[in-house]
């Protein structure tokens, strides 16, 4: 019914459009037909892609599969990631297109026959893949990996078992495939010749787009100098190459014959000039992944060109227009990357400030004063410009982007790329790897240098400041305030366009009333993590768990939920017990904000140092720039019945004894338990205790609780039943992973509390759960249910 009725509507807009002879009124037909029509697209698109779903049947079950590698591969001997599509005839339930990921057996020794072979686009293979539907961490303010999933055509995630089997290699299967496997190519070229430098994978990504192998550290200097744009395939890098090939073949077509004639006179060299541009344009986009920037610039050529051909007269902004309009066109979701609206809006910044004029009869001196003005110009307004985007899709503003780019942009655009795309060309040639190592040398050596000022910036603590995580209508007053600042001279108090940006950068949460508090289950995978707000105070409880590889769920969801939160500092740390799911994250929850006092069944300090032992390079991406790594400001042990009030909420602990036993056996019986109760309601955290713990504190008279979180991850050796009687509560909490190993919560435990009147929440059907004690009562809610999208599954 929707689709018919988009249909309709476009219909009537364009016979509208058609009649009118006012300008505004065919603008307004043309911006509903345009809006009916890319609703009847996305739909029908989105229509396709759910059609092409997991069925239940095979969800979390093996399937023996005959796929094709799709895409180039990510990984080394040990583990691959790989976009597969099926090279069968398609089996009902079964999608097109999954995500593969294969491991090499726990304790295979690297350079034996355990080790992954080396995968190329175009292979075939026979495997045995454990399939299961997408499924990502859902957190307020947080990133969707459900949507980037699903605008990439991915509906179902496959873990190997068993030893596949290659069956075929078939490098021409598709024009897909052969792009895939150029770029595959030149990869292991570009590899070859830069070797194991530190910067080796940031010249592969200004080459053909690959910014896997970039280092996470890099990446937190890259955001917070404001350099993230250069570090790929940008706007800039294909519009210079396609003008270089245009003007080569229009100088080339001015002078070249055929048969007497010149062909000058068949086409315009212009003509002939932009031709070849697009065609470059498009062959480098294409290797070069085809992502937003890349495709936003080969529409602008595009349109630049037909306009060119057609001779009709097009504004800047209707170009930018018409290539926003392509790229939806091909790619509905591409609206919900922040890179997206960061390119569209650079570009648009742009080409509002950069025709300011200047003297070219005045001396070469004055010329080249007034272009560094115009220059340092253009770099404040594009910073400020883009600013009310950055505060609200990335929670973090630039402020030492102009003195970074300032070096950078010339710098990478003029010397590293081009070394970069020499190196790429000459890697691939017969005999022409040595030259390649040469000019990859040069280009790594450049980019070194241009780093030195760049991390000074980066790792200043002035250099970036995170912002709150602000509802939308303060983004399109901040927008509003911009466009009005962007005006041309004597414009009406256009300077005071930019105070517009001042609530969106200023914003803070409501913070609970007096004796009321907040609570944030997040979704942090097999793990735990709530945080507990009250008027003044901040509480974390527990930091989340720690990865396989070494990442951790503290530097992932914990910091950056914190940050978009405007939280600064933690008033108070409680870290129940010394299991990795629950303290994985302390280090990088220690490094990006400060914290005045910790409670611990164990020692934290030891612990941290233990940690920093063994996984020297966690939680970087987290630390404040130039800061080291501070404890706690008081470090105690949990001990039952400490208690402490603030903003009329109490907050006691139930459990341990004596502090802990410290014995490593012991670890969930030492679990530190927290009631939290304010003037109306109360909260209970739990952390891993089992059912003897549950049952001292049931003989010991535990009080009646509105919310709970299921102990242990509502696993089958906590929640026993006099525990669920006695706590009375009208909700349990159970944070745990999607389709964990251990299959926690345990189904009786989840019916266990819903007999008892309780509502059972699980964040991995669930996401993050929320719960506010408020005057007028008690609010519980889910993130998946409160954003809840077309494309989300359970």
């Amino acid at each position: 019914m929707l689709l018919l009725l988009a249909a309709g509507l476009g219909v009537l807009a364009s016979l509208c459009w058609a009649r009118c002879r006012q300008d505004a009124a065919r603008i307004a037909a043309a911006l509903v037909s345009g809006l009916c029509a890319g609703t009847l697209n996305a739909s029908l698109q989105a229509g396709y892609r759910l059609d092409d779903a997991l069925a239940d049947a095979h969800q979390d079950q093996v399937s023996r599969l005959i796929v094709r590698v799709a895409e180039l591969p990510d990984g080394d001997g040990r583990h691959q990631r790989f976009v597969a599509e099926l090279a069968e005839p398609a089996r009902p339930g079964i999608p097109s297109r999954i995500q593969v990921t294969w491991q090499a057996p726990p304790g295979a020794k690297r350079g034996t026959l355990q080790d992954i072979p080396q995968l190329l686009p175009g292979q075939v293979w026979r495997m045995a893949l454990v399939l299961r539907r997408p499924h990502g961490l859902l957190n307020p303010a947080g990133p969707d990996a459900e949507a980037r999933m699903f605008a990439r055509g991915l509906r179902a995630v496959g873990t190997v078992r068993g030893q596949p089997r290659l069956l075929d290699d078939q490098p021409w299967a598709s024009a897909g495939i052969v792009i895939e496997r150029a770029r595959h190519r030149v990869r292991e070229g570009l590899r070859k010749a830069l070797g194991d430098h530190r910067y080796a994978p940031v010249l592969i990504a200004l080459a053909i787009g690959d910014q896997a192998g970039v280092a996470r550290d890099d990446w937190r200097i890259f955001n917070r100098s404001g350099i993230t744009h250069l570090v790929s395939i940008s706007g800039m890098h294909v519009t210079s190459i396609a003008g270089i090939a245009g003007v080569l073949v229009a100088a080339l077509w001015r002078r070249a014959r055929w048969r007497g004639v010149g062909l000058a006179e068949l086409a315009p060299s212009r003509v002939a000039g932009g031709a070849a541009a697009a065609v470059v344009a498009l062959l480098y986009c294409l290797l070069a992944g085809w992502g937003v920037p890349a495709r936003r610039t080969f529409f602008m050529l595009s349109v630049v060109l037909a306009a060119a051909m057609s001779r009709l007269p097009l504004t800047a902004g209707r170009v930018l227009a018409c290539a926003a309009a392509g790229v939806v066109a091909l790619d509905p979701w591409a609206p919900l990357s922040p890179g997206f609206w960061l390119s569209f809006g650079a570009v648009a910044i742009l080409l509002r400030i950069a025709d300011a004029p200047f003297d070219v009869e005045a001396s070469w001196r004055k010329r080249l004063l007034a272009r560094l003005a115009q220059a340092t110009r253009l770099q404040l307004l594009v910073t400020l410009g883009l600013t009310p985007l950055l505060a609200f899709l990335v929670y973090q503003v630039s402020v030492g982007s102009p003195l970074a780019n300032a070096v950078a942009i010339p710098s990478v655009t003029f010397v590293v790329t081009p070394l970069a795309l020499l190196c790429a060309a000459l890697s691939v040639l017969p005999g022409g790897q040595g030259i390649a190592a040469w000019v990859g040398q040069w280009g790594l050596a450049a980019f070194d240098y241009t780093m030195v000022p760049v991390a000074w910036v980066g790792n200043a603590g002035w250099a970036s400041f995170a912002v709150a995580a602000a509802p939308w209508p303060w983004l399109l007053l901040a927008v509003a305030g911009m466009a009005w600042a962007l005006q041309v001279r004597g414009w009406p108090a256009r300077h005071a366009g930019w105070v517009c940006m001042l609530p969106l950068l200023c914003w803070r949460p409501d913070r609970p009333d007096p004796g009321y508090w907040r609570m944030s289950a997040l979704d942090v995978g097999q793990g735990s993590a709530i945080l507990v707000e009250t008027a003044s105070q901040t509480l974390l409880f527990d930091a989340g768990p720690r990865h396989y590889g070494g990442s951790d769920a503290g530097e992932r969801v914990v910091a950056p939920f914190l940050l978009a939160r405007g939280i600064g500092a933690l008033d108070v740390l409680v870290l129940s017990h010394a299991d990795q799911d629950h303290v994985g994250g302390t280090r990088a929850v220690l490094a990006a904000v400060p914290v005045r006092r910790s409670y611990a069944s164990f020692d934290v300090a030891a612990f941290v140092r233990r940690d920093a032992r063994l996984w020297p390079d966690a939680g970087g991406a987290a630390a404040a720039p130039g800061a080291t790594l501070a404890l706690p400001q008081e470090m105690l042990r949990c001990q039952r019945d400490d208690a402490w009030e603030v903003d009329g909420v109490t907050f006691t602990f139930l459990h341990p004894a004596g502090g802990g036993s410290g014995a490593v056996a012991d670890r969930n019986a030492d679990s530190c338990v927290l009631r939290v109760e304010g003037a109306s309601h109360s909260l209970l955290l739990t952390g891993d205790i089992g059912v003897a713990q549950e049952r001292d504190l049931v003989a010991r008279g535990v009080p009646a609780t509105d919310v709970v979180m299921a102990a242990h991850h509502g696993s089958a050796s906590s929640s026993g039943r006099d525990w669920v009687v006695a706590t009375q509560a009208s909700h349990a909490v159970a944070q745990a992973g999607h389709l964990n190993r251990f299959r926690h919560p345990a189904p009786a435990v989840a019916r266990r509390w819903q007999r008892a009147g309780a509502a059972f929440w699980r964040s991995d059907w669930d996401g993050a759960v929320m719960a506010e004690s408020t005057a007028q009562g008690l609010d519980v809610g889910s993130q998946r249910d409160r954003g809840r999208r077309y494309w989300h599954g359970r």
